[in-house]
């Protein structure tokens, strides 16, 4: 059993260097939400709207994966303590872009919702990078 065991143990405080975090891969994956919705909309071809709700659902995803990164890895007691909106902020935002917001959705109005909600969280991190 030894030969499987490691010989050395490492841990680190966080799965990405210190100051990597940024909204704006939430941003970016959640304005490719709203132009899908809106080149769905504009486009009454099956193949290509049928292609447009796959990438859509799929960038959905990564927006709710960016967020949660954010929430998880970034955002530290003292945070909430400062901006108690918090917790609601990322429950709203990550239902925006779920199955019930943006990604079950073709309504660009839902994607500009995600944006918003994106954008507010992103003012209060980069108030707390300015901290």
């Amino acid at each position: 059993m030894s030969l499987l065991r490691p010989k050395t143990t490492v841990s680190a405080h966080c799965d990405l260097p210190c100051g990597v975090y940024d909204p704006a891969q939430a941003r970016i994956e959640a304005q490719s939400v709203k132009a899908i919705q809106e080149k769905y909309q504009a486009n009454e071809d099956p193949a290509f709207r049928s292609r447009a709700l796959a990438i859509k659902e799929e960038r959905a995803e990564l927006v709710k994966h960016h967020l949660w990164v954010l929430w998880t890895d970034y955002f530290k007691p003292n945070h909430v303590e400062k901006y108690p909106e918090l917790h609601d902020l990322f429950w709203q935002a990550t239902k925006a872009a779920g199955a019930a917001g943006a990604k079950g959705s073709v309504d660009p109005t839902d994607g500009q919702q995600l944006l918003d909600l994106i954008d507010r969280i992103s003012t209060i991190f980069w108030e707390t990078k300015a901290a």
